[in-house]
């Protein structure tokens, strides 16, 4: 079995206390989503929902739900994060 890194930038960082993290690969990318919201109870809602996902540079369309979304049968075309890949959550970007 492979890894992955996972990058967080600005509130994702903020909120996990970590620039990046190494899971194992590979993973559905729904499924990444219920594992950050277990190990970080409320990102999903504080952080996870307003995110930009790109995995090795890539956007990925992501509809990033409730909890409840995050247990659903996944469907067979899904996005599935292989090892080496680099992910990054991308929360919005303000300026003024």
């Amino acid at each position: 079995m492979g890894y992955f890194t996972l990058l967080y930038f600005a509130s994702a960082s903020s909120y996990t206390k970590k620039d990046f993290e190494v899971f194992e690969a590979p993973l559905p990318l729904p499924k990444l989503f219920a594992v950050l919201e277990k190990k970080y109870p409320g990102i999903t809602d504080k952080v996870l929902s307003r995110c930009a996902v790109t995995i090795n540079l890539g956007y990925i369309d992501v509809d990033i739900g409730g909890k409840d979304d995050m247990d659903r049968r996944i469907p067979g075309d899904v996005t599935v994060i292989e090892e080496g890949d680099e992910v990054a959550l991308i929360p919005p970007v303000s300026s003024g």
